[in-house]
């Protein structure tokens, strides 16, 4: 769905960590977790619900002002690899075949129901802990492309053997991958294992 943007950048911008920040940046999806903001358009909240969904910015020509009272709010990514790092999944109105291939791997990956709302369970549970970005550990060398890590601090996508640096306006300083090694991970370890069994991760092309 298009939408209508703010001059002044709003704090709807979501980082691989899963903060809500107010950067220029627009990426390449965007998406929600319920109604975050106030009728002055400030983040009142980090969630209201337990389904965080990503979705295309236009569907069937559809629109909307970005941030309206008692709406929910509209939440932008730099691309597929960045929402599922903060924990979202495809949403199953406006991706409908991503959702579906996401399902089917979480199924056959997971061995569980794959329903919304039992995925959304199991998501929720791995991106807070309390009120905090829930991270693991796992050797560098078992994580696919399209995961990301922190490293010294910042988010890095791993991806075609190397680390690239997020940013919201794309990619920046690339170094190679470590091939040794624990690491923290920020992506879910439940699509860190659909990424490994071949769901097609969309990235931005600055990388």
């Amino acid at each position: 769905m298009q939408t209508l943007w703010s001059l002044v950048p709003l704090q709807n911008r979501v980082t691989p960590f899963g903060d809500l920040v107010a950067m220029p940046g627009r990426g390449l999806m965007m998406g929600n977790r319920g109604v975050l903001h106030d009728a002055g358009r400030r983040i009142v909240r980090p969630w209201q619900l337990r389904r965080w969904i990503a979705c295309v910015t236009e569907f069937r020509g559809r629109y909307r002002k970005v941030m309206q009272p008692r709406r929910y709010t509209e939440l932008f990514f730099l691309d597929e690899a960045t929402a599922f790092a903060a924990g979202h999944r495809p949403c199953a109105e406006c991706r409908s075949a991503d959702y579906q291939r996401f399902r089917t791997l979480w199924k056959a990956v997971h061995g569980e129901p794959a329903d919304a709302d039992s995925m959304d369970r199991v998501l929720h549970a791995e991106r807070i802990d309390g009120k905090q970005k829930r991270t693991h550990r796992a050797p560098v060398a078992t994580l696919p492309d399209g995961t990301y890590v922190a490293l010294d601090g910042a988010a890095h996508l791993l991806w075609r053997g190397e680390l690239h640096a997020w940013s919201d306006g794309g990619y920046g300083g690339r170094r190679p991958r470590p091939r040794t090694g624990k690491i923290d991970v920020l992506t879910p370890p439940s699509i860190v294992a659909l990424l490994k069994a071949g769901y097609p991760v969309v990235v931005h092309p600055s990388a």
